[in-house]
């Protein structure tokens, strides 16, 4: 039987466009109530406005997740606005694409930082208040490119295999703690993070949609706390 998630707390990264807004959004239709992590404070605004029109309560804390003080500062006013985390979407993430030799030693680590080390600093500080729950639900976003490389992707797939291996690790370190660690790995979706200036509605109909994302993950949520799916792959039916 599925449980119900209403009333409980989720912090979300990446929440001001893309798949973490349409997240918090899908998450706000079902009761829970969201905290909004991102680097643009009037973005995330605009998403809590929405959310609490659908009856949640909504906090935002405008942080660069790359800054580990900036996401322990951004935890915390969370944490005193809205209560501890039940759930904990790590969504943020950027994409850095050309051959090996083309990229600059500064955007590979600025991939690292973002994608991996952004990813590790949420969770660090997030885990805590799910372990003293002694329940909680961690959802990290990677990609298909995070299972399989593919030339021009040296860096962007490089920090998703890590963060790969990162989630793995820790699933099979919470689990004593009632804590389900979950990945997602979606092919291409209609974000402007993959098609930057490019993203049009008429033209990306027939690739993945963030709410199709948000949907399979309020989904994944709703399972029995006795059962999660510990990794899953997301394509688009025929995009091309």
């Amino acid at each position: 039987m599925a449980q119900t998630i209403q009333g409980k707390i989720a912090y979300i990264t990446g929440a001001g466009r893309g798949i973490g807004k349409a997240t918090a959004l899908e998450l706000a239709r079902e009761g829970v109530h969201v905290g909004l992590i991102a680097r643009t404070e009037s973005a995330l605004k605009q998403v809590a406005e929405e959310a609490r029109s659908l009856g949640v309560k909504a906090s935002v804390a405008a942080a660069d997740i790359s800054d580990i003080d900036q996401v322990e500062k951004a935890v915390e006013s969370l944490q005193n606005e809205l209560g501890s985390a039940d759930i904990l979407i790590n969504n943020a993430g950027i994409g850095t694409y050309g051959n090996f030799l083309e990229i600059s030693p500064e955007d590979w680590k600025r991939t690292f930082e973002v994608n991996v080390f952004g990813t590790y600093y949420v969770t660090r500080a997030v885990l805590p208040q799910l372990i003293d729950k002694n329940r909680g639900d961690i959802i990290n976003i990677s990609s298909s490119s995070g299972l399989k490389g593919t030339a021009g992707s040296t860096a962007y797939s490089g920090s998703k295999f890590a963060v790969q291996g990162m989630t793995e690790a820790l699933m099979q370190e919470v689990r004593k703690h009632n804590i389900r660690v979950m990945t997602l790995n979606p092919s291409l979706v209609a974000t402007d993070l993959t098609f930057g200036d490019e993203l049009d509605e008429a033209d990306t109909e027939k690739y993945m949609q963030p709410e199709d994302l948000a949907e399979h993950m309020v989904a994944q949520l709703k399972l029995h706390p006795r059962i999660f799916i510990k990794q899953s792959l997301q394509w688009a039916t025929n995009p091309f």
